[in-house]
């Protein structure tokens, strides 16, 4: 799912609603995530700071097995920037640069 940096959240959610019909399917105050109703597997999440991690990722996978992810992206030689981590709003996660320079979140839920 991609991840958009914005300045102001409220602002966002309210023009990216009016423009694509979407709706509010996850709010954390810091992050939003926007879905049509009739698919909830298309989405997109609207971003203003993340507050654990040491940047903004570019997109967020969830994965079911989160050790194995981690492993994979060892093996590959990525660059782990942040993680694994427990974090409170319920998602074990790490970050990875790849090899362009694009940070993604990897997460499954708890």
């Amino acid at each position: 799912m991609p991840l958009l940096t914005v300045s102001d959240l409220d602002s966002a959610v309210e023009a990216h609603i009016r423009v694509t019909g979407m709706e509010v399917i996850m709010n954390h105050g810091w992050i939003a995530t926007l879905a049509p109703p009739a698919d909830r597997s298309v989405q997109v999440s609207l971003i203003t700071k993340d507050p654990t991690g040491p940047v903004n990722p570019a997109a967020s996978i969830e994965v079911e097995d989160l050790d194995a992810a981690l492993a994979g992206a060892r093996a590959a030689g990525l660059e782990i920037l942040y993680g694994p981590a427990d974090e409170e709003w319920g998602v074990r996660r790490f970050f990875y640069r790849d090899r362009d320079g694009n940070v993604i979140n990897v997460l499954a839920h708890l």
